[in-house]
């Protein structure tokens, strides 16, 4: 089922290049070790501080050099544009200084090239495709602005969160469940798109619902679902979403007028099952923007580098591992029930003992304790300022911020 699903997968563009039989090690220093320290930390707070003097040091010293753009490097291009990305890796420490002099792009570029990426939210391809290029591209005084909003951000969650609790960054499409300072689980992330923002907010998780019903929002049926049964008086029916009425009785979409409004008057609902909008479980947060997180059966959505593709709720990658964690204080609720309850296929709605915080938070760069400095794409343009064209030193210039939230902050479409 389709209604209303945007994924947005940007596909590389390629150049023919030779490929060498011969591969050099790389250098294991500087790999990308996924890290255990929460976003809300006091730690990340200290090593966030710590990378804006790291940046205001490379903005003194003249930022780097823009990559070539146009074509994909990979293992084996060669060439002044493989010198250059070798000289902007080296800037920002994702490739030792002692490898700069080769202009061929060796296992040693490739493995930097996977670190920036990892820093950037990207798939770790170890391929400079276009996307990568331009993230490297982003000036340093650009960078160093980003880290010195947001360090603001992270001033306002640095302590009294909770032994127990949930931190999901919008930008990076990410979700933790967070105990004693430790991250326990990670969950890759769907968020709002750009025009149906997911709300930044502090709340609790209240109940998980399993083999929920999803009831098809108002706006939906406007923007999605009366356009799907103009093209296809099916589709109902093929995705099991029954029609009722005001008094609760059953509607055949055949009663329907599709070419009007007519459809905004009854509720649409889908029944439970594998392929309904929400997947398998839903978990309620309490919150007056009707967003929630929960399952999905489009899982293709989390191999994305671009994940901002709900109406503002939250989709999450192994929800069940998400559920346990969420109901590890409740009795008897272990994974084996958990399972048990999702393969039933009956409705049950269990109630959290007691209820877990939850932050949705906004940020776009920080650091780590291993002196990793992450960054990821204003993709709501809230850090209230832009690059201007042709980069450089003085590129930062300021833009006017979205507002908070989307025009169309309803739960979740497929």
């Amino acid at each position: 089922m389709t209604l209303g699903y945007c994924g947005a997968a940007v596909a590389a563009e390629r150049v023919t290049q030779a490929e060498w039989a011969q591969r050099y090690d790389s250098d294991a220093r500087l790999s990308v070790a996924r890290t255990t320290t929460p976003l809300l930390s006091p730690r990340t707070l200290a090593a966030t501080e710590q990378a804006i003097e790291t940046y205001r040091r490379i903005v003194a010293n003249g930022g780097w050099g823009k990559v070539p753009t146009g074509a994909t490097l990979k293992l084996g291009s060669s060439g002044p544009s493989v010198a250059a990305l070798r000289r902007r890796l080296i800037v920002t420490g994702d490739l030792d200084p002692a490898a700069s002099g080769s202009g061929i792009y060796d296992s040693y570029v490739e493995a930097g090239v996977r670190r920036f990426q990892a820093r950037h939210g990207l798939i770790e391809s170890g391929v400079a495709n276009p996307a990568t290029i331009d993230a490297m591209n982003v000036p340093a005084d650009y960078r160093l602005r980003q880290l010195e909003t947001n360090i603001v951000r992270l001033r306002t969650f640095s302590s009294n969160l909770g032994e127990r609790f949930v931190e999901a960054n919008i930008p990076a499409a990410m979700v933790d469940t967070v105990e004693n300072d430790t991250i326990a689980t990670r969950h890759a992330a769907g968020v709002g798109k750009i025009d149906r923002q997911s709300p930044v907010m502090q709340t609790r998780a209240l109940d998980i619902d399993f083999n929920p019903y999803w009831t098809v929002p108002a706006s939906i049926i406007r923007k999605d679902l009366i356009p799907k049964m103009q093209a296809d008086s099916n589709y109902l029916k093929d995705n099991h979403i029954r029609i009722f009425d005001k008094n609760n009785n059953e509607v055949q979409s055949s009663q329907i007028n599709w070419h009007s409004l007519e459809a905004t008057n009854y509720r649409f609902r889908e029944d439970p099952s594998t392929e309904n909008s929400l997947g398998v479980v839903r978990i309620n947060i309490n919150n007056p923007y009707g967003v929630y997180m929960h399952d999905t059966p489009a899982k293709g959505v989390f191999g994305d580098d671009f994940r901002f593709v709900s109406s503002g709720c939250m989709r999450l990658q192994n929800v069940r591992d998400y559920v346990a964690w969420l109901l590890k204080n409740n009795p008897g609720w272990d994974r084996n029930r958990i399972d048990q309850a999702i393969a039933s296929g009956e409705r049950l709605d269990v109630r959290l003992e007691p209820p877990v915080n939850v932050y949705w938070v906004y940020i776009t760069a920080w650091g780590t304790p291993e002196n990793i400095v992450q960054f990821r794409e204003d993709i709501y343009q809230r850090d209230g300022f832009s690059t201007a064209s042709g980069g450089g030193a003085g590129s930062v210039q300021p833009v006017a911020q979205r507002g908070g939230l989307s025009v169309d902050p309803e739960p979740d479409e497929k």
